[in-house]
């Protein structure tokens, strides 16, 4: 079932100039600024200051709770691929907090007397399929009529607090591994334009709709100091959020940093979407590229991801086994840099 009624497809009905993209991390940052601090309570142990995947707030010395929300416009033509993409995106950020996911709450914005009520059902239902699979319990949700479709989830999980996982404990020394390849705003984006092949859609897809379940379970155990997951910022935005929480330099290698096939074809095809080219604005003071990149090179860097991988910061002697771990159970695990003592704050690439 296609995501089309009336030769209308739901990707095509953002409002002119909206992609259903996040809010470009510059002028979010410029909103949240001008905001008072909230007021000190020693139980929230991740807050806004670090600009985490989610929120953790301890409830016993046992026992603290991981909270996200996350929801957008459809980005594919199938609607049971899309409910499945934006659940895997939103419980994505429990896994990044290094947490079980328990809970969810679904959020649906739809124009019900426009598109038909079946596309709704698949939405829900592919949603439904994945918070199964990842053992997540639905408990209700919010919908509005609304001239734009969009859907996504609120995602409640626990974590021991003395085993939260944030962006800000990566240390000099470290590795970094990287778990789903990037180049899924490009493709998205050449999707709507109707430029990528049926297999393609197939494997980006495929990408976004995996769980980073495995990849946190394999985790767990060893000597990561850091994580966070690759989505809508891009692998250097969420890197350099990664780098000034921890007050560390990162340094990335190119040419080891997994890129959907045909990423940099489509994007020189004029397929880079507004998200993209907002993140590496963001960023681009904040990051030493090698002089052999060109501005594809660096776009493809700053892509605005849905529902990426685990960047995963973990201890140097621990690295390869990690990886080796990951890869024997399925995941696309990739080592594309380290945590540096020089350069504090800011990325490499080479």
């Amino acid at each position: 079932m296609k995501l089309e009624r009336n030769d209308v497809k739901l990707t095509t009905l953002t409002t002119k100039g909206g992609c259903g993209c996040k809010i470009g991390p510059a002028d979010l940052s410029q909103v949240l600024r001008t905001l008072p601090p909230a007021p000190f309570d020693e139980n929230l142990l991740v807050g806004l200051e670090t600009s985490d995947d989610a929120g953790v707030y301890k409830l016993t010395d046992d026992l603290a709770i991981v909270q996200t929300l996350d929801f957008f416009t459809p980005i594919v033509d199938d609607p049971y691929d899309f409910g499945q993409i934006a659940a895997t995106n939103a419980i994505s950020d429990v896994y990044a907090m290094g947490g079980k996911p328990m809970t969810a709450l679904n959020i649906v914005a739809f124009p019900i007397s426009k598109l038909d009520k079946g596309i709704l059902t698949e939405i829900l239902r592919g949603a439904a399929d994945k918070l199964k699979e990842a053992g997540v319990t639905l408990v209700g949700g919010h919908s509005i009529d609304d001239q734009e479709p969009k859907f996504g989830l609120s995602v409640t999980g626990i974590v021991h607090p003395d085993h939260v996982k944030s962006n800000a404990g990566a240390r000099p020394g470290d590795r970094l591994i990287l778990t789903k390849p990037i180049g899924v705003g490009i493709y998205t984006t050449s999707l709507k334009h109707g430029a990528l092949s049926e297999e393609e859609i197939r494997q980006v897809t495929a990408v976004m709709t995996m769980l980073n379940k495995t990849a946190a379970e394999v985790m767990a155990p060893y000597e990561v100091h850091a994580t966070t997951d690759v989505t809508g910022f891009g692998l250097l935005g969420h890197a350099t959020e990664m780098a000034k929480a921890s007050d560390v330099g990162i340094r990335i290698d190119y040419e080891k940093v997994p890129v959907l096939p045909r990423t940099r074809e489509l994007a020189e095809a004029g397929r880079i979407p507004g998200g993209t080219k907002n993140n590496y604005a963001h960023v681009e003071e904040e990051i030493l590229f090698s002089e052999q990149m060109d501005q594809i090179d660096r776009y493809i860097l700053c892509d605005a991801v849905t529902s990426g991988g685990l960047l995963i910061s973990v201890s140097s002697d621990k690295a390869e086994d990690l990886l080796n771990d990951l890869r024997k159970n399925g995941v696309d695990a990739h080592m594309i840099g380290e945590i540096t003592a020089e350069n504090r704050k800011k990325i490499q690439v080479i």
